[in-house]
């Protein structure tokens, strides 16, 4: 089975070599979309290779780079059986990519991580924002959605040539389960770590919930 992983990445220096490095010593394929970062980013990406380099000139949102990543796929690759999409702030752990792989091969066609069984040291706000954007996108899809808004996830050929990606933003995550559903897949779930430091996250709990009340109000 071909797998590829995806990553888009935006001002993440300090972290990007090890995800990378972590992810070459499982043997699988990668794609890095450097969003516009100012940070170095792109050098040390550069410097660590990886099978397809994406650049965007400006900063244009993790939908975008994760759009434009999925677009090359079904047009470049066409022996990809899947793609894993992991953030690049390490806060996903390459250990974890072996059990997307299993559920995969097993017929999985859309598998969305699950930190919220054990959130650990995620900020208060955003497991309370996550709860709720979760409840809201369970009822729509009427399928348990756990963690609607975890950016690990795993998703088959099949449901990337049948789903329209057109989120720019951080509602990319629950835009790619709308879609999944709408067009009759079942969404699995995983449990995965919630690693959290004390890093500065780009999202912002306020207006990204503000944007998702807008997006989910956008496909009513």
């Amino acid at each position: 089975m071909n797998i590829w992983v995806i990553i888009p990445a935006f001002n993440e220096s300090c972290s990007i070599a090890g995800v990378i490095r972590q992810i070459k010593s499982k043997n699988l394929s990668l794609i890095v979309v450097d969003d516009g970062s100012t940070d170095g980013t792109s050098h040390i990406i550069e410097k660590e290779g990886v099978d397809v380099f994406l650049k965007n000139k400006s900063n244009q949102g993790k939908g975008s780079a994760v759009k434009r990543a999925v677009d090359y796929v079904i047009e470049n690759i066409p022996d990809c059986n899947a793609v894993i999409i992991m953030d690049a702030d390490a806060q996903h752990s390459a250990e974890e990519l072996d059990l997307f792989i299993s559920m995969l091969k097993q017929g999985s066609s859309f598998i969305n991580g699950n930190r919220m069984r054990n959130p650990g040291n995620m900020p208060f706000l955003r497991v309370l924002t996550n709860m709720l954007m979760s409840l809201v996108i369970s009822l729509i899809t009427k399928q348990r959605i756990y963690d609607s808004q975890c950016g690990f996830k795993a998703i088959s050929r099949k449901v990337l040539e049948k789903i329209t990606i057109k989120s720019a933003k951080y509602e990319i995550d629950s835009e790619l389960i709308l879609e999944t559903a709408e067009a009759g897949y079942k969404i699995d779930s995983l449990p995965v770590k919630s690693i959290y430091s004390r890093e500065k996250s780009n999202i912002n709990p306020f207006w990204d919930t503000i944007r998702f009340i807008i997006f989910i109000m956008s496909r009513r």
